[in-house]
């Protein structure tokens, strides 16, 4: 159990048999009347944003999340398979588990995956993934001054906004956390 003095970002509570992770967090202490701390909190199954106001000290259990990078291998339906990369022992993840990692997905790539009493609870891809481009428009010199952008899209199927010299076929760094892209690979 941990104290609602002791919230920080980033760290995982247990309320009302939901997973939740702090996004902000205020410590309030009014002239009069007892302090409190004022939270956003995400939750991790739905992605579901709330506030919520705790009373100084007030008690909660703490979520540990374990996490594993493991390695994509093929879809089964709307289930995913995983590889561990440790013990090769392999896990089905669900479309809704996968969220926006679903962009990145990538024959043999490897994501953490995070785990609340052994049940996988969320997908990240690596913070930065070299791909494809599959398809872009092609640029034609003179269209602008500073240099613009175009959509492209990638081999896993997200699009991007891409330098406009960047051609079908051309691998590139994307960063995955906003799907920019970094530069040429």
């Amino acid at each position: 159990m941990i104290s609602s003095n002791d919230l920080r970002n980033g760290m995982t509570v247990e309320l009302d048999r939901a997973l939740f992770t702090i996004v902000e967090f205020l410590h309030v202490k009014p002239g009069k009347g007892q302090a409190f701390v004022r939270t956003k909190l995400k939750n991790l199954i739905t992605g579901q944003v709330l506030e919520k106001t705790f009373r100084a000290g007030e008690k909660m259990r703490r979520a540990h999340i374990e996490t594993k990078n493991m390695q994509y291998l093929y879809p089964t339906g709307d289930m995913y398979v995983f590889m561990d990369n440790d013990n090769y022992e392999q896990i089905e993840i669900s479309k809704e588990v996968m969220g926006e990692a679903l962009k990145w997905l990538k024959d043999g790539a490897s994501m953490d995956v995070q785990f609340h009493e052994d049940r996988a609870i969320g997908v990240e891809p690596s913070a930065h993934m070299v791909l494809e481009i599959t398809h872009t428009e092609p640029g034609f010199k003179g269209d602008t001054a500073q240099g613009g952008t175009k959509p492209a899209t990638v081999e896993t199927g997200a699009t991007i906004n891409v330098p406009l010299f960047v051609e079908p076929g051309q691998k590139i760094l994307v960063d995955t956390r906003n799907g920019e892209y970094l530069k040429r690979a």
